[in-house]
Parts: C-alpha cells; structure tokens; sequence
C-alpha cells in the first residue's frame, strides 16, 4: 500500500480501501498513527470493537492498562515464588577444589529439579501461558503509540515491580518476554 495514498493523522481515522476502478469492496482499513501522539478519540485498543472515544473510556483505558501491567509484573514474581516452593529431587554435589597453600577444599552444589508430570509444572506452564500472552497485549497497547496508555503501561509495570518485586532474589531471567 502506498503510504502517500492517506494523509497522515492524529488520532487515526477510518478509511475506506478502494480498487483502482473506484469501486469500493467493503472492506474497511484504520491506520494507525506510527508517532506518539496524546488523543483519546478514534483510538483502537487491542480488538476491532475496542475503540475508545471519549475522554472517559480513555481515563477507563488508563486504569485498565495500568492494572493489567501491575498484574503482569506481579505474575512474574508468583511464579518465581511457585518455582521455588515446588522444587523437588534437591541432590548436593561435592567436588574437589584447589586452596590456599596446595590444600584441597570440597565445594557443595545443591541442583533442583522438578518433575515433569506434576501439578507445579502444569500449573508452571498455564501461568507461564498467561504470562506470555499478557506481554504481547501489553506491547500491542504500547504499539497504539498513544501517550496516555504508553504512560500506563510504563506507570502500571513500575507500580508492579515496586510492589511485587522488594524481596525478590536479584535474579537475571533470560527466557523473560517484551524486556
């Protein structure tokens, strides 16, 4: 689609797709605005039927998404926490390693695991579902480009961390979603 066919605007609008007959095939296209811009009318959130219009819905939205972040934040943490109180098969490991002065000193290992028919793993992996997919919702909203659900997105995960996350285990996790 050639971009210069539509105007640039702020917030999107409706436009209809046509042939280039003129003939107008029903099908109906929004652009979005690929620029932050602060608008609470005609903005599309999430599903076709979701537009918010009215600055209402807008301050509706905010608190929404703002929830829906602290939610996600706090998800990640429960399922920290449920990982760690579902470790089973605990084996300590002890191997030689070299001292000071030639001495030899043992280190001990403690390795976990967790069983993959079990409650905790099942419920591990729908949590872990949830969380995937709430990730991706909140990057769809924060693609909207609109200021205000940006600000909620980013407001709401701060408040998440802030509350959930004070006695976490500073722990880096490399499988984590969208940061």
């Amino acid at each position: 689609m050639n971009s210069s066919m539509f105007p640039a605007t702020h917030p999107p609008e409706h436009h209809h797709a046509t042939t280039s007959s003129g003939h107008n095939h029903g099908s109906d296209m929004m652009m979005m605005a690929m620029t932050f811009h602060f608008s609470y009318e005609n903005v599309p959130l999430l599903f076709s039927g979701l537009t918010i219009n009215t600055p209402g819905e807008m301050a509706g939205a905010f608190v929404a998404v703002f929830f829906l972040a602290m939610f996600y934040e706090g998800l990640k943490i429960a399922r920290e926490c449920l990982l760690r109180k579902s470790q089973v098969s605990i084996r300590y490991n002890s191997m030689p390693v070299p001292g000071p002065n030639g001495t030899i000193l043992m280190e001990t290992h403690k390795t976990v695991g967790q069983q993959m028919l079990s409650f905790p793993h099942l419920l591990q992996t729908v949590l872990h579902i949830i969380q995937v997919v709430v990730s991706y919702f909140l990057m769809l909203i924060f693609m909207t480009y609109n200021g205000y659900l940006c600000i909620a997105v980013a407001a709401g995960a701060g408040m998440g961390y802030f509350f959930f996350s004070w006695k976490k285990a500073v722990v880096v996790d490399i499988t984590e979603h969208c940061h």
